[in-house]
């Protein structure tokens, strides 16, 4: 753009918008416009016209071929049949040009509408019966073939005829043409007007057929664009916040198992929303008791009302840690539960690795006042994450040793099942009610006895335990009483030598379980 009062020279270039390439790409693009409903009726339409026309095309070319030989026979088998009875009329009169000879030659003329009939006489050259030739006498007036005077025939050239030869004794005494006026096809008025309404029938039945193939289409493409438009519809949903809604399409099609498919993920987005969900209102909820111990001490000391000595530091100090624990824990459980931590894949000895995991937590079980036995069965062989398995086996060793009183046992044991391996660890500490079992699970939940405790946890210890089984298509089973402790039990798919897990696929936790404190 040129300012006010500044001078150019030079071409002036217009902007590319101006140009208009713009408006042709839209034309192109005129088939994309369409919906797709349209598209398939339409497509299906063409299909059918283009059939019907093929099929006409085909019948066109038998009709020509054949159609034409099947009316040319027809006028041979009439000059047959008219030099057969002639042939009779001359064994017994010894002559052509005999009245009976015409009347026949007459008859055959009419039998057939619109076709002519001429008998010569091969021994005199004569022509007996032309039902095509006129006479004019001098008065103007026409004759028929009998009449006197100058003749004229009307019959075609010899090879637009069908003919047959008069035979009598072995002699070809005369011959019999026939012919169709105007047609040297030798098609009759009657032959003609059936092609014609054959072409008509035909004509017809392709508007019929392409009205029927375009109903068709547009309800073949209305079944298969409505679960897309449901789909669509729901996604639609989704984006505005509904996360509730869904397809509802089964079946074993494609866009079914698409469908399908479209409502696991919504599934997953909606779990997903409601764990960040449950996240926030755990995290406000589970941060607010130490950080108000922390701010009131803090406050109390700026204020004087405590002094800053290594007590009231103290106090801090262990809260601040209380609060790193807890966020590493609900971290660690978000991860496992939005499936955001890689789990490896390899062959684990459960029982070796159980082995460590009790060596490690001796001194912690013997500061406790606590005995700890363990027991295996050899080649216990898993395929899984060995981290994961060691961090769920020692949250359960760790949640015993917590609900276990001085003087008590915990035993780990390592099994092998039929398709399955298990690690128990029972212990002979408080146990747990059946509506304590029910809630065990619960994230951030803990047992009465344990609230009171100062080891007590911080409520997620057992809720990590569920999510690395159910990742490694196992569950978690409980067995308990109150006052007579309890057992947690972990079981996990065998690993063959074949390479493949025994047990079957992931499986909800059965039993009854209790929370830990971890």
């Amino acid at each position: 753009m040129v300012e006010p009062g500044t001078a150019s020279s030079g071409p002036i270039s217009m902007p590319l918008e101006a140009s208009d390439p713009e408006p042709r790409k839209r034309s192109f693009l005129k088939w994309g416009n369409l919906t797709y409903t349209t598209r398939v009726t339409m497509a299906f339409a063409f299909i059918a016209a283009m059939t019907a026309l093929v099929a006409i095309g085909v019948l066109s070319f038998v009709w020509e071929q054949h159609f034409q030989s099947y009316t040319q026979e027809n006028m041979k088998r009439l000059a047959q049949s008219t030099a057969n009875n002639i042939a009779e009329v001359y064994q017994n009169t010894g002559t052509l040009d005999d009245q009976e000879v015409r009347n026949l030659a007459s008859y055959s003329a009419r039998l057939t509408k619109g076709a002519g009939v001429r008998v010569v006489d091969n021994l005199n050259d004569q022509v007996i019966f032309d039902s095509t030739a006129v006479s004019i006498d001098g008065s103007g007036e026409v004759s028929g073939p009998d009449g006197s005077g100058p003749k004229k025939t009307l019959a075609p050239p010899e090879s637009s005829m069908a003919y047959s030869l008069i035979v009598s004794d072995g002699v070809a005494v005369g011959s019999v043409q026939v012919w169709v006026l105007g047609s040297e096809a030798l098609l009759t008025s009657v032959d003609e007007q059936f092609r014609d309404n054959s072409y008509q029938a035909m004509v017809f039945a392709t508007v019929l057929a392409i009205v029927l193939a375009s109903c068709i289409g547009f309800l073949f493409a209305r079944a298969l664009v409505s679960p897309i438009n449901r789909m669509t519809s729901t996604a639609k949903a989704i984006k505005e916040g509904d996360l509730s809604a869904r397809t509802k399409l089964h079946g074993e099609d494609e866009i079914a198992r698409l469908g399908e498919t479209f409502d696991q993920m919504a599934d997953s987005i909606e779990r997903d929303r409601e764990l960040e969900r449950r996240l926030t209102t755990d995290v406000a909820h589970e941060l607010r008791t130490p950080l108000m111990a922390i701010q009131s001490t803090v406050e109390a000391m700026v204020d004087g009302v405590f002094e800053a000595d290594e007590e009231r530091l103290e106090t801090v100090n262990s809260e601040v840690q209380r609060l790193s624990r807890l966020v590493d824990a609900i971290l660690k459980l978000s991860r496992l539960e939005n499936r955001s931590t890689p789990m490896k894949e390899e062959i684990v000895d459960v029982g070796e690795l159980i082995a460590s995991i009790v060596a490690t937590h001796e001194a912690f079980v013997a500061d406790s006042g606590l005995t700890l036995s363990y027991e295996r069965e050899r080649d216990v062989r898993v395929l899984g994450d060995a981290d994961m398995i060691r961090q769920a086996a020692a949250n359960l060793v760790s949640n015993a040793v917590r609900y276990t009183p001085e003087g008590g046992r915990i035993f780990v044991r390592v099994k092998k099942g039929d398709l399955m391996a298990s690690i128990e660890v029972e212990d002979t500490g408080i146990g747990l009610s059946p509506d304590e079992a029910k809630m065990v699970f619960s994230r951030f939940w803990r047992a009465d006895a344990g609230r009171t405790r100062e080891s007590g946890g911080l409520g997620v210890g057992l809720a990590v335990v569920k999510e690395i089984v159910d990742r490694h298509n196992g569950w978690v089973q409980v067995e308990g009483a109150k006052g007579k402790g309890a057992c947690f039990t972990i079981h996990i798919p065998l690993y063959n030598d074949e390479g493949q897990q025994k047990g079957p696929k992931a499986q909800k936790s059965r039993g009854k379980s209790r929370k830990d404190q971890k």
